[in-house]
């Protein structure tokens, strides 16, 4: 049974640049269909998002992702892992943690 991954859209999947619209998903990042073809091997791709799932579903569909991901949330649910380009990971210690949110910065910025 493969487990399931959540990836962030807009930052992740799409050239998305700190302007949003929530009636336009920018266009898929360089390398996001052969990146979602690798994962979907192994896991099951969920897309992490607040924006209308409708939408989404389209843009997928547009795109011809669809056939990559099992599903489209807004809702933390229980996975393997998180895909998110505004995340940090901690890992057992707080100042490291707090250290990491200082100097945090996407990498759109």
């Amino acid at each position: 049974m493969k487990k399931t991954i959540f990836i962030d859209l807009d930052g992740v999947l799409n050239e998305y640049s700190g302007k949003y619209d929530k009636n336009y998903i920018p266009k898929p990042a360089k390398g996001v269909t052969e990146f979602l073809k690798i994962l979907n091997k192994e896991f099951n791709i969920t897309i992490f998002t607040t924006r209308d799932f409708i939408l989404v579903y389209d843009w997928l569909k547009k795109n011809s992702l669809d056939k990559y991901v099992s599903d489209i949330t807004n809702t933390k649910k229980p996975c393997f892992l998180y895909i998110d380009d505004r995340a940090v990971c901690h890992k057992g210690n707080f100042h490291n943690t707090i250290e990491q949110i200082k100097a945090f910065k996407t990498h759109w910025n």
